[in-house]
């Protein structure tokens, strides 16, 4: 069984980040028997009539079906762009999964401590792996956790992204191990 991580580039995505978020994926799916590949970058041009120049961001849903095109031999497919993405109804979003697709998108835009006018450059690759997480947990089945230290804890703000842990906690550990099951 296999991940992969595709970057859907629109200007940047870092290679340091990606391999931050693919060994930490990689480290906790290889219990279940996933590897984690590192697709070649795609460019997010053909998804660019989802730019909403009022809102200055994208709609993430044709980034997650960008991304879903890509699933082919694998499990689930993890998109990871710079692009700033929302949808209907939400300010914006830090990411982006359907479980059907087995496909989910992070966006790095909002996770980037420049964003938010702090310094540490590498709170960006905590912030990327939490997400990351977060969403391949949606991938394979869980949803939100009421835990504000579980990964699965919906970030309504990057005060909350930085407040949870970067794993499940023990309940959402058990119903992933079950749904994992399922897949085998």
């Amino acid at each position: 069984m296999r991940i992969a991580l595709l970057p859907l580039v629109v200007k940047e995505v870092e290679k340091d980040v990606l391999k931050a978020v693919k060994e930490h994926v990689e480290e906790f799916y290889s219990r279940f028997g996933f590897k984690v590949e590192t697709l070649p970058p795609k460019t997010a041009s053909d998804v660019f009539f989802s730019y909403n120049p009022l809102r200055g961001q994208f709609l993430g849903r044709f980034f997650l079906m960008k991304v879903a095109e890509h699933r082919k031999g694998f499990s689930a497919v993890l998109g990871v762009t710079d692009g700033d993405l929302y949808e209907e109804g939400m300010n914006f979003i830090f990411g982006l999964a359907n479980p059907h697709l087995k496909a989910a998108i992070i966006s790095l835009a909002r996770l980037r401590p420049e964003f938010y006018n702090e310094k540490d450059g590498e709170v960006l690759k905590e912030r990327a792996i939490k997400e990351a997480m977060h969403e391949l947990g949606h991938v394979f089945g869980l949803t939100h956790c009421e835990n504000p230290r579980c990964v699965m804890h919906f970030s309504n703000s990057i005060i909350d992204t930085d407040y949870k842990g970067k794993n499940y906690c023990e309940r959402c550990l058990n119903k992933l191990k079950r749904n994992l099951e399922g897949m085998i």
